[in-house]
């Protein structure tokens, strides 16, 4: 049993547990399957829960499709939650992502990696993920502001928050075109030289 899992009661351990089920298995099927072919009533039946319980757990097929997503940046607005702002924003956003990733279990490189190719070939997927893209964004910069010490400036925050996301959304799509090479420390390498090229991106001329 994981650490994560062996510190929750009972009962949120069981919740944690059906949740992960469906994700495995749903992304399991709709790479085997093809997408369009695999029904929620497929997927419950194969994880043996009612689609009530699966509603409890994600909105939408689309959902369980980019629980990968959603893992990441859920626990990334935690972590970001916690800390005291403090210097330059984008310096402060960056060294959370690069602990959020660190901290992400084991298997999810792989499944974040099986995901972003999967979305690739389902427009219906493409979607979803933008509307949750713009949802996570809008989140951001609620969070941020709640957690800053002073008044920010909402264009500046604004900004920030999307420059943060573009660079990560860059970085993110190099890793999946090179096939994820090199797990889970190739992509937080290529974070990293995204995120260093932010000074000369901002005065490209061509």
């Amino acid at each position: 049993m994981s650490d994560d899992l062996r510190e929750l009661p009972l009962r949120e351990r069981k919740k944690l547990r059906t949740r992960r089920a469906l994700a495995e298995t749903a992304l399991r099927l709709f790479t085997e399957r093809g997408y369009d072919a695999t029904t929620l009533d497929d997927l419950c039946d194969m994880v043996e829960v009612s689609k009530r319980t699966f509603f409890r757990n994600y909105r939408s097929k689309e959902d369980v499709a980019l629980a990968a997503d959603s893992d990441l940046w859920s626990a990334y607005l935690d972590h970001v939650a916690t800390l005291e702002l403090d210097g330059p924003l984008l310096d402060t956003l960056r060294r959370a992502l690069d602990t959020t990733l660190g901290a992400m279990d084991p298997d999810w490189d792989r499944r974040f990696l099986a995901t972003r190719e999967l979305s690739e070939g389902v427009p219906a997927l493409q979607s979803h993920s933008l509307g949750y893209c713009q949802d996570t964004t809008r989140a951001m910069v609620e969070t941020v502001t709640e957690r800053a010490r002073g008044d920010i400036d909402e264009v500046r925050l604004r900004l920030t928050v999307e420059i943060f996301v573009a660079a990560w959304r860059t970085a993110s799509l190099r890793w999946t075109a090179q096939g994820g090479r090199g797990g889970r420390d190739g992509l937080m390498k290529l974070v990293e030289e995204t995120f260093a090229l932010l000074p000369d991106a901002l005065t490209c001329s061509v």
